[in-house]
C-alpha cells in the first residue's frame, strides 16, 4: 500500500469516527428533554365590596329626659334613671322612632327649647313628685308619681301630658311592697318606678298615634 492509500484510509477512519460521535451527541440531546415550565396561575381578582346602603333617617325622634333638680330633687338619681329607662324602652320597642334617653338634668325650659330645634324631635319631659310629703323622703317613696309632658317638634307646644303611677292597675298611687332606701328596698323601688316609666311611654305612643313597631 502506498502512502496515498494510507492517507486515504486514515481520512476515511477519521470521518467515520466523527460521524459516530456526532450521532451519539444528537441521540443524547434528544433524550434530555426539558419539561415545559408550569403555567403561572392568573390571580383571581378580589370581589369589589358593595357600598353600604345609606341608613334611612328616622321620621320621628324622641329625646327623653327628667327634671332631676326640681322641687323633689331629694329623690335618688337612680329613681330618675329607672323612669327614663322604662319610658325610653317602650318608645323604642313600640314605634319606628329613634329614641335618645339622656341622664342629664333637664328642666322644662330646656325641654321646650330642644323641641323647637327641628321638625321631627319630640321631647319627653319627666318629673317625679308625690301628692303629699311625709316627715321624711323615705315615707314618700311609695307615693311617687311620674308626670310626663311631651313637647311637639318645631313649636315646643304640649303634644300630650299626664301622670303614671307605681301600680299600673290603679288610677292613683298605692303602696306596692317594701319601702325604704337601703338594700333590696331601693332596688325594688327602682323596678316599680321603671314600670311607671313604661306606663308613661305606652300612654305617649297611644296619644300621638305612633304605636307602630319598628320593622328592623
Amino acid at each position: 500500500m502506498n502512502s496515498r492509500n494510507t492517507i486515504r484510509a486514515i481520512f476515511i477512519c477519521l470521518a467515520l469516527l466523527v460521524c459516530s460521535l456526532s450521532a451519539q451527541a444528537q441521540s443524547g440531546r434528544r433524550q434530555q428533554r426539558t419539561e415545559p415550565a408550569a403555567p403561572v396561575p392568573t390571580p383571581t381578582p378580589e370581589p369589589t365590596p358593595k357600598p353600604k346602603a345609606d341608613e334611612k333617617e328616622p321620621d320621628q325622634i324622641f329625646v327623653v329626659g327628667a327634671d332631676r333638680n326640681g322641687t323633689y330633687s331629694m329623690y335618688p338619681f337612680s329613681f330618675y334613671d329607672a323612669v327614663v329607662a322604662g319610658c325610653a324602652e317602650v318608645l323604642s320597642r313600640g314605634s319606628s322612632a329613634k329614641v335618645d334617653p339622656t341622664s342629664k338634668a333637664v328642666n322644662r325650659g330646656e325641654a321646650i327649647k330642644r323641641a323647637k330645634q327641628d321638625n321631627k324631635t319630640y321631647v319627653v319631659f319627666l318629673e317625679l313628685s308625690a301628692p303629699t310629703m311625709g316627715s321624711s323622703a323615705n315615707n314618700s317613696y311609695d307615693q311617687i308619681e311620674v308626670g310626663y309632658t311631651v313637647f311637639a317638634p318645631g313649636t315646643g307646644k304640649v303634644a300630650t301630658s299626664g301622670r303614671a303611677y307605681q301600680n299600673a292597675n290603679r288610677a292613683g298611687p298605692v303602696v306596692v311592697g317594701p319601702t325604704g332606701t337601703g338594700g333590696g328596698g331601693a332596688l325594688y323601688r327602682e323596678q316599680i318606678l321603671k314600670r311607671a316609666g313604661e306606663q308613661a311611654g305606652e300612654r305617649i305612643l297611644r296619644a300621638l298615634h305612633l304605636d307602630t313597631p319598628r320593622t328592623n
